[in-house]
Formats: C-alpha cells, structure tokens, sequence
C-alpha cells in the first residue's frame, strides 16, 4: 500500500518536471518562429507600400493628365464661344455685302443734272452711309487697297497689268472692294496689279 502511494507522487513529481522543461523547450523555438513571421511580414509590407505608392503615382499622373485636358477642353470652348459670338454675323454680312455694291454702282450709274437725279444720287449716298456705319458698329471693315503693295491674304489678283508710274506688284484698280469681319476676311478685294514692264 505504501508503494501504490509513492508512485502516484513520483509521477506527479516527474509530471511537474515535464511541464517545467516545455515551457523552456517553447520559449526556445517560440522567437526564432516570431523572427521569420516578422521578417515575412516586413517584406510584404515594403512590397505592398512599393505597390501603394507605384499605384499613387500612377494616379497622381492620371489626375494631372485629366486636369491638362480639362483645361484644354475649357480654352477650346471658351475659344469657340468667342469666335461664335465675333463671327455669328459672317453669313448676314456676305448678304450685305451684295447689297452695298449695287448701291455703290447705282450712285457710279446715275448721272446728269435735274433735280430729280441729284435727288436720288444724293438718297442712295446718305443709305450707303448708313451701311457704312453699321459696318463701323460691328467691326465690319471694307479693304479698298488701291495703290498698296498686294497681299495675297487681302486680295485677289483679277489682272497683272505692266505700269510704267507704278511699282511691280502694286494695285493699280479695285475691281471690288474686300470686307473683313472682326479681323477674318468674309471677302477679298479683287484688283489690277502692276507687273515689271518687259524689256
């Protein structure tokens, strides 16, 4: 009986030993494990912050891009609001225009000395004033460039004619008279240019 009581307490003694020695066994093993958990995660968290900030980048360059276009997209419509507002009257001002040269070549068209026809001439004057200065009020300007060096731009050449009083390339007649409107030519004037006389 003696000895069915040492040995429960010999092994509780020898149990008591076990779990003393395993704790220190773990704590041996427990920070190498704790070292390559921490180096594991140390890598992925530099590789995730690369990737965050490659991705930031990325981004960062798309919002500038889209900012760039924005901007542009912005100038080009206020641009094309500008020109729809200063060339809105192009196509009326072609219209005008018609009317203008006939007024002009039936004040060149009348002539003699009764009252009537002095009348008359001096009614279609006063009307193409009027046009005038309505052409005045909304930027409309006539180019009439007789004795100026001719620009391609301005004017159309209708004949190149040989002068002897004038330079080469300098317009001896306006056939018609050019417009611009707002700075754009609506229509060019077309002239009689010198050329250098053949020898």
């Amino acid at each position: 009986m003696s000895n069915e009581q040492e040995t429960p307490d010999s092994q509780k003694e020898i149990n008591i030993e076990e779990e003393q020695t395993k704790p220190a066994e773990e704590e041996q093993t427990k920070p190498v494990e704790e070292e390559q958990i921490e180096e594991i995660s140390v890598k992925e968290l530099q590789k995730q912050l690369a990737e965050s900030e490659k991705k930031a980048t990325e981004s960062s360059d798309k919002a500038l891009r889209i900012q760039a276009e924005m901007e542009n997209l912005k100038r080009r419509t206020q641009k094309d609001l500008e020109n729809a507002h200063k060339f809105a009257l192009e196509g009326f001002s072609k219209e005008l225009i018609s009317v203008i040269d006939s007024l002009e070549l039936g004040v060149q068209a009348v002539t003699g000395e009764s009252e009537e026809v002095q009348k008359f001439r001096e009614g279609s004057e006063l009307t193409l004033k009027q046009f005038e200065a309505a052409f005045v009020k909304f930027n409309i300007e006539k180019i009439n460039p007789l004795g100026e060096i001719f620009n391609p731009e301005l004017h159309q050449a209708m004949v190149m004619q040989p002068s002897v009083e004038a330079e080469p390339n300098t317009i001896l007649n306006v056939v018609q008279k050019g417009y611009s409107l707002n700075g754009r030519l609506i229509r060019p004037a077309m002239v009689v240019v010198a050329k250098a006389e053949d020898l």
